[in-house]
């Protein structure tokens, strides 16, 4: 699936210098955490509700001792001061925006939320900015995608070959001291695991092969105190 099969188009956006308190009534009523900033069509920032997590208003302004005052530099104080203080969006919103062309696959924008920890991203292609994809939107693409389980069932052999291929390439498996038999749709796991982690990996892979009718664990935790 692309980033345009998903995304949200018709974007409410405000502007640069529409007052801080009608865009934060904005959000509220139309359910949403963030807004675009466009200036002549242009995509030039995004007002958040991150960005009114500390206001002069709700007296959540952030205090700073005397010996924090005097290690920060003074342009990162006035900024604060002006995110704090500031009463139109061009002051107080988030200039550093990511975005993702609507033709790029979910993953580059799952990446993009998870490396900017944001909760959503403009879609932008040459012409402008021509949508908004957010978690939301990706929730209803996993909710829409069709489920393994529908897949038609698979023989035993099947089921080995597809586990095993699936496990080959990943780097946390314990190849040397991992083996799974398959029998009647049966998985049995054996073998020596590290970490707790392993084991529940390991089973949901299991469990993702269509047939498989039953995951059954026979892993053992590595115990450190036998090597002494």
């Amino acid at each position: 699936m692309r980033v345009s099969d998903v995304m949200s188009r018709g974007v409410i956006s405000v502007g640069a210098d529409t007052p801080l308190r009608k865009a934060a009534i904005m959000m509220l009523q139309y359910g949403l955490t963030g807004l675009p900033v466009l200036e002549r069509g242009k995509l030039v920032g995004m007002i958040t509700e991150g960005d009114l997590l500390r206001r002069v208003e709700t007296n959540t302004e952030r205090e700073r001792t005397r010996w924090s005052q005097s290690s920060a530099n003074c342009g990162q104080l006035a900024g604060e001061y002006t995110r704090e203080h500031g009463r139109s969006v061009g002051e107080v919103m988030t200039r550093q925006v990511a975005t993702v062309d609507e033709n790029a696959p979910l993953a580059e924008a799952a990446n993009l939320m998870q490396t900017h920890r944001v909760k959503r991203l403009p879609v932008v292609n040459c012409a402008g900015m021509v949508g908004i994809i957010s978690r939301v939107d990706l929730l209803h693409a996993y909710v829409a995608a069709p489920a393994k389980d529908a897949a038609a069932p698979m023989s035993d052999a099947a089921i080995q070959e597809q586990l095993m291929a699936e496990l080959a390439c990943r780097p946390w498996v314990p190849h040397r001291s991992f083996r799974a038999e398959v029998s009647n749709g049966m998985v049995d796991l054996f073998g020596v695991i590290w970490d707790e982690r392993q084991r529940t990996a390991l089973r949901v892979a299991a469990e993702n092969v269509p047939g498989v009718k039953e995951v059954r664990d026979h892993l053992k935790l590595f115990d450190p105190s036998t090597l002494l």
